[in-house]
Formats: C-alpha cells, sequence, structure tokens
C-alpha cells in the first residue's frame, strides 16, 4: 500500500497530458490511454472560454468525463489585483490546484491537458509543482512546438555539436540579442507583441538573415516564412522564431565583402569568450592565430585554421588581410585582449598599408590577464595602475626600467606583461632590484600563473620574497602600491586589494 493510501481513501492520480503542437495526430498513444482513463479532465482557457488544448483533444472526451475549465483571470492585459500580475496569477495558480485537489482526494483521476509538452513553457507545471508532493503524479510528454517548427521548415536544428538555445521573447532585448550571437542555432518562442524586439535583437546579434518564422506549426492557419520579411503586426502568440542548424545549409552563413575581426579570447578557454566573440569566431571562414590561442576555439565543420608560432605576428597579419582582400570573413585569434600586447596592433599596422587600405578591420575586445589575475586575487587594480610589458624583444630594457622607475616613483600599482622566458630569465630579477629601491620590501606581490587554465596557481607574497626562477611566460605579476592591503577572509583565505580613496 502505497503513503497516499495507508492513511486514508484511496487518493486520485494526477497526469499532465502532452497533447503535441496542435495537430490531433500528432498525439502520443500514452496521451489517449491517459485521457480515456481520466475521470476528470482539466484544461486551461482564455476569459472568452476556448482552449486550445480541450480542441486539440476534443474528440478523446466522453460525455460522462467531469470537464474542469481553469480560466485565467488576465492574460497580457493589466489588472487591478493587489499584486498585480504575478498576484492575480499565484491566486489564480492556488484556487486552480484546490479544485483539482479535491477531485483527487475523492479519488478521482484527473488529466490536466496541456499544448507541446507539459514540463516546457506549460501552464500544467504549475499544478504540477502545488500538487505533486501530495498526490501520485505522472507527466506524459508531448511533441514540443520547436520540434513541430523545425519539421515544417524542413530544416535540421542542430547537427554534430552544434548547441541549440531556447529563449522567450519576453527577455529583454538586449540580453536575447547576446545570447542569439552566443549560440549556433536557436528558437525564440512567444512571440506576438514581443516580435519588434525580437527581430531587432536578430538584427543586433547578426542572425536576421538565417531566422525563419512559424506560426501556428501543424495546426490550421499555420503559415511559415522568412523572419525578415514578416509583417510584425500579423504575429500571433503562438509563433516562433528559428535560427536552424549551419551545418550544410549555405544560405545560413553571413555573405558580404571580406573582413578582419581581430577576436580577443580572454586568458584561457570557452567560459572566458563574449558573446561577441563567440559571433565573429562562429561567423569566420578562416581562422588564423598563434596555435595555443586556437586550440582555444570550439572546432566548426568548414572553417578552416591556420596556426603558427608566436614570433611572426606580422607576417600573421598580413597573411590574414591577404585572405579578407580576396573575400574571406577571417577571425585573428589572440589571447587575453587583442589590444593590449597582443594582435590588434600588428593588424592595424599592416592594414594601414597601400594594398590592404579598404579591408574592414574590427578589434573585439577580451578579459585581460591583468583584469583576470587581479579578480582571482581580489582587487589589488582598484585604484591607479600601470601597465608595463618586460619583453625586451620590440623595446629596450632602458626604456622598461625608465618607465619601471616612473610608475614607481607614482605610486601606481604595476602589472607586469610577459615577465619572463627560457630565452629571457634576467628581467624579473632587474624590475625586482629596481622596485625594491623605490617600494618598501613588504609590498604585496600577486603572482598568477594559468588563470583561467587547468594549472592556475594565484599566490600572494611580498617583493621582498619574489623569486624570479618561479616566473615564466604564463606568469603575470601584480606589484602593489604604498596602499595595496592583504586581508584574511573569515575562511583562512587571503586577499589582495588597493582602496580608491589615497591619502
Amino acid at each position: 500500500m502505497s503513503d497516499r493510501q495507508e492513511n486514508g481513501p484511496v487518493k486520485g492520480k494526477l497526469y499532465g497530458v502532452g497533447l503535441g503542437p496542435g495537430d490531433p495526430s500528432l498525439m502520443t498513444l500514452r496521451a489517449v490511454e491517459v485521457i480515456a482513463e481520466a475521470d476528470v479532465v482539466a484544461y486551461h482557457s482564455a476569459r472568452h472560454g476556448r482552449s486550445i488544448a480541450r480542441s486539440i483533444a476534443a474528440k478523446h472526451l466522453r460525455s460522462d468525463h467531469v470537464e474542469e475549465p481553469l480560466v485565467y483571470p488576465v492574460t497580457t492585459e493589466t489588472t487591478d489585483h493587489p499584486g498585480g500580475y504575478q498576484g492575480a496569477m499565484e491566486e489564480f495558480y492556488e484556487a486552480s490546484a484546490a479544485r483539482l485537489a479535491a477531485h483527487l482526494d475523492a479519488g478521482r483521476t484527473v488529466a490536466v491537458l496541456a499544448e507541446g509538452d507539459p514540463l516546457f513553457y506549460g501552464s500544467y507545471m504549475h499544478m504540477h509543482k502545488r500538487l505533486a508532493d501530495r498526490y501520485e503524479a505522472e507527466v506524459i510528454p508531448g511533441v514540443t512546438s520547436v520540434s513541430a517548427a523545425a519539421a515544417r521548415l524542413g530544416t535540421p536544428l542542430v547537427e554534430g555539436e552544434e548547441v541549440l538555445t531556447i529563449l522567450p521573447g519576453t527577455l529583454p532585448e538586449e540580453e536575447l540579442t547576446a545570447r542569439l550571437a552566443a549560440t549556433d542555432s536557436a528558437v525564440v518562442m512567444k512571440l506576438g507583441r514581443t516580435f519588434p524586439a525580437v527581430r531587432r535583437a536578430m538584427e543586433g546579434s547578426g542572425r536576421l538573415a538565417e531566422a525563419r518564422y512559424v506560426e501556428r506549426a501543424t495546426m490550421e492557419g499555420e503559415r511559415t516564412g522568412v523572419l525578415a520579411d514578416t509583417d510584425p503586426d500579423s504575429v500571433p502568440y503562438f509563433a516562433v522564431a528559428v535560427v536552424p542548424s549551419r551545418i550544410g545549409n549555405p544560405g545560413s552563413v553571413p555573405s558580404g565583402p571580406g573582413e578582419v575581426a581581430v577576436v580577443g579570447t580572454g586568458p584561457a578557454g570557452p567560459l572566458w569568450l563574449t558573446p561577441e566573440t563567440r559571433r565573429a569566431l562562429a561567423d569566420a571562414e578562416v581562422l588564423v592565430g598563434y596555435t595555443t590561442y586556437l586550440d582555444r576555439v570550439p572546432v566548426k565543420p568548414g572553417q578552416v585554421r591556420h596556426g603558427s608560432d608566436n614570433k611572426v605576428e606580422s607576417e600573421r597579419a598580413e597573411f590574414a588581410l591577404d585572405l579578407a582582400r580576396r573575400g574571406k570573413r577571417v577571425a585573428v585569434v589572440s589571447g587575453g585582449d587583442p589590444g593590449v600586447f597582443a594582435m590588434a596592433t600588428a593588424v592595424l599596422e599592416v592594414a594601414g598599408q597601400a594594398p590592404y587600405e579598404d579591408v574592414p578591420v574590427r578589434v573585439l575586445p577580451g578579459v585581460t590577464a591583468a583584469n583576470a589575475a587581479a579578480a582571482a586575487a581580489g582587487a589589488p587594480l582598484g585604484h591607479d595602475y600601470a601597465t608595463i610589458s618586460l619583453s625586451d624583444r620590440l623595446k629596450p630594457w632602458e626604456v622598461i626600467a625608465e618607465r619601471l622607475r616612473a610608475a614607481a616613483a607614482a605610486d601606481l600599482v604595476l602589472a607586469l606583461y610577459n615577465p619572463g622566458s627560457r630565452s629571457r630569465t634576467w628581467q624579473v630579477a632587474k624590475a625586482r632590484e629596481l622596485l625594491l629601491e623605490l617600494r618598501a620590501p613588504q609590498t604585496p606581490v600577486v603572482v598568477a600563473r594559468d588563470v583561467g587554465g587547468p594549472e592556475q596557481s594565484v599566490r600572494v607574497l611580498t617583493l621582498a620574497e619574489l623569486d624570479p626562477s618561479e616566473v615564466d611566460m604564463r606568469t603575470i605579476l601584480l606589484i602593489g602600491s604604498s596602499q595595496t592591503q592583504v586581508t584574511r577572509r573569515p575562511d583562512g583565505s587571503h586577499v589582495t586589494w588597493t582602496p580608491r580613496r589615497y591619502p
């Protein structure tokens, strides 16, 4: 005997019945069986009384079924409820659950009908959350409008390792834009009055040319077409926008003249990409970059990759611009931010030469190594700071030393890039020696290595304790000012921070 039976009369069972996208022939056999077994059939409707769910299941309803129409107090209009729209709906769901509970307590089986799938943007879930802990409950899945839309378009949604993102059109426009830019394929639900904002988000994310429109898939009045050509005034709530798979679909790939996008990937892997950089990498026909940075970028079918070592920046830039001049969309991949000791300068320098002056170049920012290391340590860059590269390959050491002295004399926090390598072993020791002439030995130093990567190490020590032999090209050093603090947190960890007020 179940827990629901041993302390009283046998209670009824609750079913959430997915009916599919609208065509009654797309109901599952299990959905039909459950409706046939049910004593009570409940369904949601607007105040006009017509229920789409009921109309889908109509031929399976019997005269002896007890019908429970759950009529929404509001849909999209305003309400004078003291709790506003949300308060009115919460009150409605509580009252609806109480009505169904009365049937369940009387031992009746209750089937709540739901268009599509009961737990996919469906109203049934509000009943499930309120009743499933007290009564036996079973959910019968249904074909979603997403699957129906793809079927009616005859276009794959996703293939291989592509990612599908499903979005409600009620999200803020900027959020929609960012999420559309960052994904491979997408479906935007709940159009209607949200359609103008969704269309702008498609355009802002560069996806408008790919987007398709599906209205009332599998139902009477079905309509499909190109989203950009759809009249906003004609779009109902039961419509979706679809950005389908790009694989094997040439029409989905952006067209137009070649260009170079210099893309910052942040200090490590995909977690550090922005929606903007994800979109640029996905749109590119060719990726060019230092092999280590190229390996951070997810592989896309049909994309060509050209990797090289980190000592041929000008040649790499010229190669990318040549490809773009021949009509290719090229992404030059750079670690961190491309404008901070990275590829943007190299590309722009070459792009200023006569053969490439007409090639469009975009620079897309990324999280810098300094910012990533600072966040891992706390907030040592919370006040004025200077960023200096210790590499003397492109400028003499005398210039580096002069800038270190000037920044130290100004009491700026220092972010030291490219501190050492196998061929440059003495620069960190010389910088430490120079800084100790102007900074206290107790000055905090953040030694951050492989931030965001599998070997991340972030240590805080003093300038006097800094051991140059432990520093390599994967390390960045943050040297505190006279005001930089190191404090101990209750969990035993230490954080480094520089106050924004200066005495």
